[in-house]
């Protein structure tokens, strides 16, 4: 078992990154369904050798995407939000 000792550098946690997020999910969730979409011709040879396993991976993927498109852009939006009531009050304040 590992012991640490509180003798050990204590550095802040950098930054979050941001990026263009929703963009990213949505690439990502097309790429799912392109590669579902592009092995589906082969299911029988998929089928004999065991391993459609694959097409539903790249289905389940795809599936996952959309959920994901939908938290992103409510993520992004609430950001945005906050930003604005931020920006609101600090002009209150002054």
């Amino acid at each position: 078992m590992a012991v640490f000792s509180s003798g050990s550098p204590k550095h802040e946690a950098p930054e979050p990154l941001e990026g263009p997020i929703v963009p990213t999910v949505v690439g990502g969730t097309i790429l799912w369904f392109v590669l579902f979409l592009v092995q589906l011709p082969f299911y029988g040879w998929f089928d004999d050798h065991g391993h459609t396993w694959w097409l539903w991976t790249c289905l389940a993927g795809g599936g996952l995407g959309f959920i994901g498109i939908w938290y992103v852009k409510k993520r992004d939006a609430a950001i945005k939000r906050d930003a604005v009531i931020k920006q609101a009050t600090a002009a209150a304040e002054d």
